[in-house]
């Protein structure tokens, strides 16, 4: 079953079928008007992105295949459309997930089927390649394509004529293929599992879309894109907003799920800090690890579940830091960690030396008294016996 659908609404369907974007239809003349285009799509201006809208700026218009690689997760889809965009043509772009559909349906689904020509072909189905007449047909995970189906692909993408299943009359097909897989190819043709010939005639043009963490520099533009897209939903929306410092936490990260991880800690911000400002320590503790925040910690203080209950005042043994801290060989600490549960005992000891006298422990600390019961509070310390 196809749908309707505009960009970027239809991540997870197996099958899809965009119209162009309002606004970009007709010829596309120029790269700038391309590029115009697929800036909707591709969002960044990283030295990465930059490279990879200009080769889809000049490839565009061309009828020539192209093969999208990249792990999952980096956005191949959206390069599928922004592909379609800058190719000016008037069809539609049909998007198909390969490893979506059982392989005993796909040879049908892709090229339609007359009505008996098998047990329950009630009637004729238009494939998905007719529908991509005039447009962009779109396989992803075409890795995962049974060898049998890729020589009818080969024939089809040689001859642009396609028969449907039970049928008689060939008909003429003009679309432009657009394939996208997260594995090597080339290791599915050394085992037998895809075919040369075919790997051959779709990889005339091979576009490699970056990993999320070979352009860090995007992020902002990235979550600021995530906001636009959520106000446009609910102009209500109370939307969280990352500081400097969150924005330099985020960059550092390795980003394994690329994008769509970036979109997972974006959902949890608006649920977690919605119409609030959100600090690298609310990303590290709260959003990368999915941790309800404290109203302390929604504030910048550190994860009051790590600090409470440790130190002398839970009747623990010395910290094993305080002891000496074996810093050879492949020996790792967390440097904030050790400095944080230091000044936890510390405050702690102070506290039962001074049989919880507030002000006693803050002149035996040297520090103000208000400045203490901030440090309490912050690390969720109480006086003994409270």
């Amino acid at each position: 079953m196809t749908q309707q659908w505009t960009p970027r609404t239809a991540d997870s369907l197996p099958v899809s079928r965009s119209a162009r974007n309002e606004g970009m239809g007709g010829d596309v003349g120029t790269v700038s008007a391309r590029a115009g285009g697929i800036d909707t799509f591709l969002i960044g201006t990283s030295p990465a992105m930059r490279g990879l809208k200009d080769l889809i700026a000049l490839v565009g218009p061309s009828d020539a295949p192209v093969m999208v690689r990249g792990e999952t997760g980096t956005g191949k889809e959206l390069v599928a459309e922004a592909l379609h965009v800058a190719s000016g043509r008037s069809g539609a772009l049909v998007a198909v997930n390969c490893a979506a559909i059982p392989a005993d349906l796909l040879e049908s689904e892709l090229f339609g089927h007359e009505k008996g020509a098998f047990t329950g072909a009630e009637r004729r189905r238009i494939g998905y390649v007719e529908q991509a007449a005039g447009g962009t047909l779109f396989l992803d995970e075409i890795g995962d394509m049974p060898l049998a189906l890729q020589s009818k692909l080969l024939r089809v993408l040689e001859a642009r004529q396609v028969q449907r299943l039970g049928g008689s009359e060939t008909l003429s097909v003009d679309f432009r293929l657009v394939t996208a897989t997260h594995q090597s190819l080339e290791a599915r043709v050394r085992e037998g599992k895809f075919r040369e010939d075919l790997f051959h005639r779709i990889n005339t043009f091979p576009l490699t879309v970056p990993r999320l963490a070979e352009r860090a520099q995007d992020i902002g533009a990235i979550l600021e894109h995530m906001m636009d897209q959520r106000l446009r939903r609910d102009p209500r929306a109370r939307l969280p907003q990352f500081d400097q410092a969150a924005l330099r936490f985020l960059e550092c990260q390795p980003w394994t799920g690329n994008v769509r991880e970036l979109r997972s800690v974006f959902d949890r911000a608006c649920v977690l800090f919605a119409g609030r400002t959100v600090g690298a320590a609310q990303v590290e503790h709260n959003l990368l690890t999915f941790a309800v925040p404290s109203d302390r910690y929604a504030q910048g203080a550190e994860d009051a579940g790590e600090m409470a209950g440790t130190g002398a005042s839970a009747g623990l043994d010395p910290l094993p830091h305080l002891q000496g801290v074996d810093l050879s060989g492949d020996a790792k600490i967390n440097l904030r960690t050790y400095l944080r549960d230091i000044e936890v005992e510390m405050i702690e000891r102070a506290l039962l030396a001074q049989d919880g006298c507030v002000s006693q422990t803050a002149r035996v600390l040297g520090l103000q008294r208000t400045t203490l019961i901030e440090k309490m509070k912050k690390l969720c310390i109480r006086k003994p016996g409270a």
